[in-house]
């Protein structure tokens, strides 16, 4: 009973809003710790300072709180993106090497959380925020493949054949980098970043 009264005196010296980010941030650094399956609610809790089904004022369950880490984590993931097309210069080959080397280094930088990404029944597929960011990062290498003008169609549409080869090469290669696939040498792993653009050329779809 006391430690009920202690926790609950905690959450309410959050100000409006804080407790939801305490959690985040809390469940940001138990995933990157424990790793999708290690991942702790109650950890989330205790680190954030409150009691354990303090999340339900902000997250309806663990499946809503997994869902917001991985839109923050498609977000990160569009914003690195974004920022290696501006940066890659006029060459679309350049650019689609950059966006290809920024979505390796993302991959490498963020382990447990680009798993989360692709955890698919552990998430909110309906999620309105979780989709913008999905879209968002998806499109900054689709109007680079198909151009800014190209029809939007669904993902299985053939039309939409040189955006997902171009995905399917760079997402592959990066789960080959985090398994090991190419060598555990980590300057190895950079080095190999010269074998995936030219396995990015020999695609060819971009003309």
């Amino acid at each position: 009973m006391q430690d009920d009264l202690i926790s609950v005196k905690m959450e309410r010296n959050y100000h409006h809003g804080d407790l939801r980010q305490a959690l985040v941030d809390s469940a940001l650094t138990v995933l990157a710790e424990k790793g999708v399956d290690g991942f702790s609610l109650r950890e989330t809790a205790r680190r954030a300072g409150v009691s354990p089904a303090a999340y339900k004022h902000h997250f309806a369950d663990t499946r809503a709180l997994m869902t917001a880490l991985a839109t923050i984590a498609f977000a990160r993931l569009a914003d690195a993106l974004e920022q290696a097309d501006a940066a890659g210069g006029q060459s679309r080959r350049c650019r689609l090497g950059a966006q290809g080397s920024a979505y390796v280094r993302f991959a490498l930088a963020e382990r447990a959380l680009f798993d989360l990404m692709w955890r698919t029944t552990l998430l909110d597929l309906s999620d309105q925020a979780l989709s913008s960011q999905k879209a968002r990062a998806f499109d900054c290498l689709d109007r680079l493949v198909r151009g800014r003008d190209a029809p939007r169609v669904a993902y299985d549409d053939p039309a939409m054949a040189p955006t997902i080869a171009s995905w399917s090469i760079v997402h592959g290669f990066a789960r080959l980098t985090l398994d090991g696939g190419l060598g555990a040498n980590e300057a190895g792993t950079w080095q190999a970043e010269a074998l995936l653009a030219a396995m990015l050329d020999l695609l060819n779809v971009l003309r």
